[in-house]
């Protein structure tokens, strides 16, 4: 039997939507398909909303583990492949994208299943935007010459001391978000943290339905430690450098781009740079070493950002039954609407 029965377009928010959320490599994909089986052999179609700001990128599918093409035909997939490594996607753009691809899922009688570990993107979503101001590119500018005389880590000291909060939830090296809390401090006189805090949007206002939003985080660090040096390894076993070179080779990137900042893509540049640099072959134990560290820090920031959502449903990725827990506790939450 159905989960649900069909219901006309006007009843189409009966329909849940639920999320699955988790650091890189703690298997949403997997569990994601899983579900998503579980719920056709119930009769109840869904359709998985991305929520990465890497799979967003087209040419960009090794780097980023995007689903593989037997993946992606098992279920419809959106927000993948959208935008070209030179354009840009923000939390505004996603939660426009998203909002409109919820109410379409359910226009269909499919449920839609929100996956990936950008978790920005979740938190403008459930909690909504705050009224931040518009970017200044004559400040961007400024901030990237003095960042380049002095190094982002410098930058990051900076801003610890005029946001000491959203320094400490930022890597020293993560520039994207360190040039956006300076700009706004600078553009209002105040730190970005006193925004997040301000909020008025009720989280009763989220899109996720209530009990539909899934964490996979991992009891034992070690584990998911050792599942992301075997996908970097898979990766670069796969071509990742290739296809950096491949990016490279257009001749109309940087590493000032979001696309090229993602983890592992900027490590693999700058292997590329020194390389050629010292006209010597890339030093793959070196790249191999600082990509992933790179992405473990990524993962720590994704878990960090997770504890501060209430209302998710912590699932151990590590046990041996975590993708049919998962499952289990999906169909349920379905069965409660």
């Amino acid at each position: 039997m159905p989960i649900l029965e069909p219901s006309p377009p006007s009843c189409a928010l009966a329909l849940p939507c639920l999320a699955i959320a988790g650091p890189t490599a703690s298997g949403k994909t997997a569990a994601a398909l899983a579900l998503a089986a579980a719920l056709a052999a119930r009769g109840q179609a869904c359709e998985i909303i991305s929520v990465d700001s890497a799979l967003v990128y087209r040419g960009m599918d090794i780097g980023t583990a995007k689903p593989t093409a037997e993946e992606l035909a098992q279920v419809p997939h959106h927000l993948i492949d959208l935008l070209d490594p030179l354009q840009s996607y923000s939390a505004a753009d996603f939660v426009r994208d998203a909002t409109a691809l919820i109410a379409a899922i359910r226009q269909r009688h499919a449920i839609p299943l929100l996956v990936g570990g950008t978790m920005l993107y979740f938190k403008a979503l459930m909690d909504g935007l705050d009224d931040l101001p518009t970017a200044d590119p004559a400040v961007r500018q400024r901030l990237d010459a003095e960042a380049a005389a002095i190094g982002w880590p410098a930058m990051h000291a900076r801003l610890a001391q005029v946001d000491p909060v959203t320094a400490a939830r930022l890597a020293p090296n993560d520039s994207q978000r360190i040039q956006r809390a300076l700009e706004v401090w600078e553009r209002t006189g105040q730190p970005l943290s006193a925004f997040h805090k301000s909020k008025t949007r009720a989280v009763t206002a989220s899109p996720i339905s209530e009990n539909g939003f899934f964490s996979l985080e991992p009891e034992n660090r070690t584990w998911l430690h050792e599942r992301i040096a075997q996908r970097f390894d898979a990766m670069l076993a796969e071509g990742f450098l290739q296809e950096m070179q491949q990016l490279r080779q257009r001749g109309d990137l940087h590493l000032d781009l979001p696309s090229m900042r993602c983890v592992g893509y900027r490590q693999a540049w700058e292997a590329l740079d020194s390389a050629a640099a010292h006209h010597q072959s890339v030093d793959m134990p070196s790249l191999r070493e600082k990509g992933i560290a790179a992405t473990r820090q990524l993962a720590k920031r994704q878990i960090t950002w997770l504890r501060s959502m209430p209302q998710r449903q912590t699932i151990a990725c590590d046990a041996p039954q975590a993708q049919a827990t998962l499952v289990a506790r999906a169909l349920a939450a379905c069965r409660a609407i």
